[in-house]
Order: C-alpha cells, then sequence, then structure tokens
C-alpha cells in the first residue's frame, strides 16, 4: 500500500557558504526521497533558507551590502548547489518569501490571541552566534557549547512564549511515541533536558536592536526571534493553513536535522504546533556531525570541506556513496580524503566496479553480447542460492532505509555483491565455456548474474543514481523506465528476472577507476597543475591514455581580470554545470568580447589554484609568436557536449 512521504532539511542559515554537513543533511532527505519512489509512494522533498536575525546582519556589514543582498546572494548559492549534487528538491523555501511572512504573522497572532505569549522584561545570557538565551546549566565551562565563547549578559523588554505550560504534555508525547525522535539517543537526550523545568522563550527582538526580520503582527517595535520564524517554514510551504498540499503531506512529514538544532526541533517545534492546534510531525531524525581535524567542522576554525570540490576531484556518485556509508546516521563520523578514496577504491573500483566489468565481458565472449536463454532445469541446479540470498536480502534493505540507517543498507547491498563475486570464483564460467557440454550451464551462470546485477543496480539507485542508470543501460534496460518508476521499484527486483534474453548488450565500462590519492588530493595547487597536463598533450600518447582526457564545449558567461595577473583571465562557464576556470589569455582576448563565446576546455583535470581562485578545467588554444586563439566549434551547440 503506497503512502504519502513529506521530506523536509532544515532551512540553511545564510551566514556562511555551504559545506559538507548541509551537503549531508540534503543528500540524506533525497535519498529517502528515492527510496519511497521505488516504493511507488508520493513524495514532497523541502529544502531552502533561512534569512533573518543578527548573524545576518552582521555578514552583510562585513561585505557592506544591505542584508537584503546578501540573503539573495547567498541563497542563491545554496539552491544551485543541490541540482549538482543530483539532489531533486520540490520546493526551495526562503524565509524572506511574502507568502512564508505572512503564515508568520498568522501563527503569531493566533498564539498571542490565545493566551500563550505575553510582555516581560528579562536579563540572561544571550550568545550572538546562537541568537538565543542561554541557561547556565546549558553552558559547557561557562562557554556556548557550539561557539567556546562566554555569553554576553543582556536586559531588555520583550514577548515570551509560554512553553512551559506544555511541558507535561510534550513528555507524554514522547513517551507515549517512543519513535517520535529517532534515533533513540536523541529522544533520551530531550527527556533530560524536560526533567528540569522548563523556560518560556523570548520570541522576539526590539527593533532598536535588530530591525532585520519579520514585524510583530501586534507590536511594530519588536521583530520575531529567528527561530520562531524558521521552523514555520515546514508548514508555510505546504500553504498553511488551507492548502491542498498541507491536507494531503503534513499528515506524513518526516524532519531530517543535525544535532545542534536537536532542541529547537524537539521541544520549539512541537510545542509551538501544540499551542497553534497543528498535528505532530511524524518523526525527528537527527543525525551527528561531521569532524574533520578531530572537530566539529567549523567555518570558524578553517576546517569547512566544500562538497563541489570533492564532487569534481572524485566524482558524484563516489562522494554520495562515501557520505551514506561512512556515516552511522545519529553518531558523528570523521572525514578524511584518504577514507573517501579507500572506499572507492575497495568497494567501489574493486567490489562493484569489478564484479560488472567480468559479467559484461563475460557475456560479450561467451555469447557475443547476446543475453542468453537459460534451461529451467539446469537453472534451478546453477543457482547455487544466490537468487534466494538476493530476495531475502531485498526486506533487510527496505527496513535498514526505513529506519534511516543507510550504512546498514549499504552493508547489505555489499554482502550481495561479495556473494556474486563468490559465486563467479564458485561456477568459473572461463571453465564451462571450454566444453560443449557445459554450454546450458554457462547460460545459467551468467544469466544469474546479469539478474544479480540488476538487483543491484536496484538496491543503490537512491544512493547512485547515476552509476544506477550506467549499470542498467548496459544491462540492456530502457533508461526511459527508470524516470517513469517502473524499474527501480523493490516488487519489480523481487521478480528476479530483470535482464530480458536475447536482448544485444552494450559493452562494458569502468564504472569506478582506481584512483591514487597522491594525484588526487582536493589541496590547493598552482600552475604547475596545468603544466602537468600540457607537458602529456605535447608527448606521443596512447589512443587510450587520451581517451582519458574529457574535451567539453562550454559557453563563456561571463569574464574578468584578475588583479596582479596581466595574463589571466577568470571565466564563468556554462558546461552543463556552472564552473570556474583561469586563462592565460589576457594579451588576446579582452574580457567584454569573451561573453556567449563557445570555446574547448579539458573538463576532467583536477582542481588548481592559481591566484587564489580554484580554477576547474582548461581552455585550449593554438599559439605563435602573435597570441593565442581559442579552441572553438563551427557552430552552436549544447554546452557540455563531449568532443571526440
Amino acid at each position: 500500500m503506497t503512502r504519502p512521504l513529506y521530506i523536509t532539511t532544515p532551512i540553511y542559515y545564510v551566514n556562511a557558504m555551504p559545506h559538507l554537513g548541509h551537503a549531508y543533511t540534503t543528500i540524506a532527505a533525497d535519498v529517502v526521497c528515492r527510496f519511497n519512489f521505488m516504493q511507488q509512494n508520493e513524495t514532497l522533498f523541502l529544502t531552502g533558507t533561512d534569512e533573518h536575525g543578527d548573524k545576518i546582519v552582521r555578514a552583510a556589514k562585513k561585505e557592506n551590502i544591505s542584508p537584503r543582498v546578501y540573503v539573495d546572494k547567498i541563497s542563491k548559492v545554496f539552491k544551485e548547489l543541490w541540482p549538482q549534487l543530483n539532489i531533486k528538491y520540490d520546493y526551495f523555501i526562503r524565509t524572506s518569501d511574502p507568502a512564508h511572512i505572512a503564515v508568520v504573522k498568522q501563527m503569531l497572532q493566533k498564539i498571542y490571541d490565545a493566551g500563550d505569549i505575553y510582555f516581560s522584561e528579562y536579563e540572561g545570557l544571550y550568545c550572538f552566534g546562537c541568537e538565543r538565551f542561554f541557561t547556565k546549566r546549558e553552558l559547557v565551562d561557562g562557554k556556548c557549547p557550539d561557539h567556546l565563547v562566554e555569553p554576553e549578559p543582556i536586559k531588555e523588554s520583550n514577548y515570551f512564549f509560554k512553553m512551559s505550560r506544555y511541558q507535561d504534555w510534550l513528555i507524554d508525547h514522547i513517551e507515549k511515541h517512543p519513535d517520535f525522535i529517532r534515533p533513540e539517543r536523541y529522544r533520551n537526550e530531550i527527556l533530560a533536558f524536560l526533567s528540569e523545568p522548563l523556560e518560556d522563550l523570548c520570541i522576539s527582538r526590539p527593533k532598536k536592536r535588530l530591525k532585520w526580520g519579520i514585524t510583530l503582527p501586534f507590536d511594530k517595535d519588536y521583530v520575531t526571534y529567528v527561530w520562531f520564524d524558521a521552523l514555520l517554514n515546514y508548514v508555510s510551504a505546504l500553504g498553511y493553513p488551507d492548502g491542498e498540499l498541507f491536507k494531503k503531506f503534513w499528515p506524513y512529514a518526516q524532519h531530517i536535522v543535525a544535532k545542534d538544532i536537536l532542541k529547537p526541533h524537539g521541544i520549539y517545534w512541537p510545542i509551538m504546533l501544540k499551542a497553534a492546534g497543528i498535528p505532530m510531525y511524524n518523526h525527528l531524525n537527527v543525525h551527528g556531525y561531521w569532524n574533520v581535524d578531530q572537530g566539529k567542522m567549523s567555518k570558524s576554525i578553517g576546517n569547512v570541506v566544500e562538497p563541489l570540490q570533492l564532487k569534481n576531484i572524485y566524482g558524484l556518485d563516489a562522494f554520495r556513496f562515501f557520505l551514506m556509508r561512512d556515516m552511522v546516521f545519529g553518531l558523528d563520523s570523521n572525514f578524511s580524503e584518504q577514507a573517501l578514496v579507500q572506499r572507492i577504491n575497495a568497494d567501489l573500483a574493486n567490489d562493484l566496479g569489478n564484479l560488472f566489468s567480468r559479467v559484461i565481458a563475460m557475456v560479450h565472449k561467451y555469447f557475443k553480447g547476446i543475453v542468453p536463454e537459460v534451461d529451467p532445469v539446469v537453472e534451478d541446479e546453477f543457482q547455487l542460492g544466490l537468487k534466494s540470498d538476493m530476495l531475502a536480502a531485498i526486506p533487510e534493505y527496505e527496513q535498514s532505509m526505513e529506519n534511516f540507517t543507510f550504512h546498514k543498507a549499504l552493508v547489505t547491498t555489499w554482502e550481495l555483491i561479495a556473494k556474486m563475486n563468490r559465486y563467479v570464483d564458485v561456477t568459473s564460467p572461463w571453465v564451462l565455456a571450454k566444453k560443449k557440454a557445459s554450454k546450458k550451464q554457462l547460460q545459467v551462470v551468467i544469466s544469474n548474474l546479469l539478474n544479480g546485477l540488476g538487483v543491484i543496480a536496484g538496491l543503490i539507485y537512491p544512493i547512485m543514481p547515476d552509476t544506477s542508470a550506467a549499470m542498467q543501460k548496459h544491462l540492456g534496460m530502457d533508461t526511459d523506465l527508470i524516470t517513469k518508476g517502473r524499474f527501480n521499484n523493490l516488487d519489480m527486483l523481487k521478480t528476479w528476472k530483470i535482464i530480458k534474453p536475447g536482448i544485444q548488450l552494450p559493452k562494458g565500462i569502468t564504472l569506478f577507476p582506481r584512483i591514487d590519492l597522491k594525484k588526487n588530493q582536493a589541496t590547493p595547487q598552482n600552475e604547475a597543475a596545468a603544466e602537468d597536463l600540457l607537458s602529456v598533450l605535447k608527448t606521443e600518447i596512447p589512443v587510450e591514455a587520451f581517451g582519458a582526457i574529457d574535451l567539453r564545449v562550454v559557453t563563456i558567461l561571463s569574464a574578468e581580470s584578475i588583479p596582479r595577473a596581466k595574463k589571466l583571465l577568470k571565466l564563468e562557464v556554462d558546461l552543463g554545470e556552472k564552473r570556474t576556470l583561469v586563462a592565460g589569455i589576457a594579451a588576446s582576448y579582452k574580457p567584454e568580447n569573451l561573453v556567449g563565446k563557445q570555446v574547448i576546455v579539458v573538463a576532467n583535470l583536477k582542481p588548481a589554484k592559481i591566484m587564489g581562485i580554484v580554477s576547474n578545467g582548461m581552455v585550449l588554444a593554438a599559439v605563435d609568436d602573435k597570441g593565442c586563439s581559442l579552441a572553438t566549434v563551427d557552430r552552436k551547440v549544447k554546452p557540455g557536449t563531449p568532443v571526440g
């Protein structure tokens, strides 16, 4: 029986650029959506940006621009990043959207009219980084646990939300719904916090201190506290209170958040919903931190990992796989580039990649690329438990995905890959191929391996959709079926007979080439990175080596000079995705004459930092004593078109 799914990420605060932690949360939501797609469930996926508060004003002031200009700029970065990570959200909300602001004011007025908001003077310890007051018991050695600074004492008059009135109700709700907050460790953390008296929540800031926010509907001299504003995005996006999306999807709401915002989502939010008479969300799913250099990722201490840089170097699906495989949802995980490369080489290149290449190669070697027919009698004899193991693993995989234990789902999948590799060794197709009497056995072995790969391609779809599609294409599947949901569904995988006999398979491909960490580190490089490639291009190389160079047509979107670099221009190009390139063509081309021009670039050159700018590619040009002439095409083509 199908059911709707409403999945949300936090709306990300735009005081800094997106990093690995943002990417993990949003990819996890995308994985949940794709898994529900496999179950034929109707889904709605919400993400967006949180754009009000003290920190936004400070960040904008630092750049000498208005808060509006600042939030427009950073929100756009978030919105454009997610498609580059193959994240397919349905709605991107901003707290500066007029529709959202209207819902916030309506909710505030409703709760105020019910008597749950009052005016009072308050003195407390305020952390400007968190934009909230702290109690002494929340501090660690007298400091904010996240920002490691002592909060400042502030005394002012504000409006307060009577959270204390709902403390007993919330405890009762959590105890009666044990999976309301999951994993269990975070449920216990909230209950431990609620074992102490719950203070009322300050939900306003005086305009004499902060003007960038939503004005209270009942007092024009105050703006709304950023959390009381931000949390309401989950219902404003659905058209609360009368929208059809709200009626359809809110009963199936699931939130994904990192543990640093557990308290607002586990205490403020359910009490706000209760006070407003809105039913509760289904689950709050809480994950841990990605730690870098033994500490939580933080822009202030300079250990932020940029997701696009990793994706461009190691490949998108490999990056998504690593995030889902190496973090146990709910616990912290340590990020290192070495661990990423080890995962790629061991799990992806060796286990899955080699298996896929071997099987497709055998189909072409023994059956000229045509999927063989099988004899049912011989089929039973040569199953060797492969089919039963596959079918038994699918419910286990389903349960893991339902519980957000993505790493377990991948462990289950890789156990099947290991069994398939053992099946190849035990059946020894190369031995069967030497005897005519063994032809039927060989047909069964190859058929089982192809159908097993079909199951694997389906199971990895939520996490590695591009790899899944590539496998299905080379297994003879109609890739249109993927997007229409007629192949990538669990019921189809359970039929086992996925690959039809008699179809011609394309030649195999290398799904994941092995990586040499020393040659692929995502550390800043200089002009020598470009010289490495130039030296290769000037050398006589075999055709196979040239095939590794990815040449693409790009459209130049903008060009500008680089201070203190007379020979260099900074180019923003459209390669099917937006990229930045640094090109040594300033002596031959004026920036304004390049916009709209289509040129050829090397698209898979490792990123190089040149004059402080990370360049993701190299422009090709002919060079003589008169200067350089850019390599181009004689008619306009789609950006990203490969050059062969």
